[in-house]
């Protein structure tokens, strides 16, 4: 479409009747988590995702005019950079060699939500009543949950810093044998040899509440030049410039809990240019450190998956208010996320690649179809409707009447007592 992607352009374009389409999006009582649950398992079943997919999870932020919207408040924008007023939603994506697309969500409601202030709020946007404030941590862990009670089938999960940090969320993975590469600050401290923990005696000489740890802690960004990190320059995968290489490097460390008891991971530093990230991970002692490197660069994955998202299949573009529109927004993203993954794949199989091109083209690797080039085939075999100059016509009086009717009812209500 060449109009903003809002619902009533949607319905233009479509001939549906406005109204019926903003029924069906905002109130229509479909199921946009049972619709989700059929994707999953359709795209999980597919060869491409069967094994070695890596689970990736990461928010993204949505700028909102004012707090009508679902979940919209003052909050941190990591696309503006700054707090503004958002609508926030976690989001999961699932990726193997290359290929990724959505496969949850969960719209974050700020705590104020669920204060009896907001009470109204959560009446206008038909918000649950079982719906009970979460983090955005708990958000994660339940579409994690659920992923993989739905059968979606993956080796690792990838987190930024914001979940990484959280020892409670590694150690629920840990515990769930779900593998983890958990981004941590540079500053996170960790101990090269187990601490000693002890809670020294109060006054009434009983052992206190708060442990004390005895050990040697460095900070992760301290660790480069220790003997016990193992490094290796590591050839990750093909991208635009050329092949994507990095520094890696690894050693075992201790973490404390914050109940006091110890925790072993590997501490994972992955060098490349002038940038330097640390991650924590639960993988075993015997797995490679080539196979770590490749499972932990995969959060790069969803980063695409959000700017699909919005530039491809305008999640950005989303004006509803209700909750359960959002969900239903989802759901339709997800599943046309899905038709375009499934229609590359497909192509991949059924167009193989002329060996002579990288002779051709004195290259070493051949690109695969993007979500545009999908996109602008999708235009000149699905072409939009042309409107006549009636139909034009008739199209800007509506809207002139619209805007006029609008006014009237401005007016009204601020000359009302």
């Amino acid at each position: 479409m060449k109009a903003k992607r809002n619902i009533n352009n949607i319905a233009r374009t479509a001939g549906v009747p406005k109204q019926n389409m903003q029924q069906f999006i905002s109130d229509s009582p479909w199921s946009g988590t049972d619709l989700i649950s059929v994707l999953q398992q359709d795209i999980s079943a597919h060869p491409q995702f069967e094994s070695e997919s890596v689970l990736l999870i990461d928010e993204s932020a949505d700028e909102k005019t004012g707090e009508h919207s679902a979940g919209a408040g003052r909050q941190h924008n990591g696309r503006l950079g700054k707090i503004e007023m958002s609508q926030v939603g976690v989001f999961l994506s699932l990726t193997n060699n290359g290929y990724h697309n959505w496969i949850d969500g969960e719209l974050y409601f700020p705590e104020k939500w669920f204060t009896p202030a907001y009470a109204d709020k959560r009446k206008q946007i038909g918000l649950p009543k079982e719906r009970t404030f979460a983090t955005k941590l708990e958000l994660a862990w339940q579409m994690t949950q659920r992923a993989y009670e739905n059968g979606v089938s993956f080796c690792a999960v990838d987190f930024d810093t914001l979940y990484g940090r959280s020892g409670q969320l590694r150690d629920a993975f840990d515990q769930a044998g779900f593998e983890y590469y958990a981004d941590v600050p540079h500053n996170t401290q960790v101990y090269l040899t187990p601490p000693r923990i002890f809670h020294p005696l109060t006054k009434r000489g009983t052992p206190s509440k708060n442990h004390e740890v005895i050990g040697v802690a460095y900070t992760v960004a301290a660790l480069h030049t220790q003997a016990q990190i193992e490094w290796e320059q590591i050839t990750l995968r093909p991208n635009e410039r050329g092949m994507l290489c990095a520094r890696f490097g690894r050693c075992r460390v201790w973490t404390v809990r914050s109940d006091g008891s110890l925790r072993q991971e590997w501490l994972l530093i992955r060098q490349a240019k002038q940038k330097t990230t640390y991650s924590l991970s639960n993988a075993t002692e015997d797995t490679s450190l080539f196979t770590m490197a490749q499972r932990k660069s995969q959060r790069y994955f969803i980063e695409r998956s959000n700017q699909d998202a919005k530039s491809e299949f305008g999640w950005d573009e989303f004006q509803a208010i209700k909750y359960k529109a959002w969900q239903h927004h989802l759901a339709l993203t997800i599943m046309a996320n899905w038709f375009i993954t499934e229609t590359r794949l497909e192509w991949a199989h059924k167009y193989e690649r002329d060996p002579d091109l990288l002779e051709k083209y004195e290259t070493d690797v051949l690109p695969t179809l993007s979500v545009a080039n999908v996109r602008e085939l999708l235009r000149a075999t699905l072409p939009l409707p042309q409107l006549s100059p009636q139909q034009a016509a008739e199209l800007v009086i509506k809207h002139l009447d619209n805007r006029t009717r609008s006014r009237k009812s401005r007016l009204r209500k601020a000359l009302s007592p």
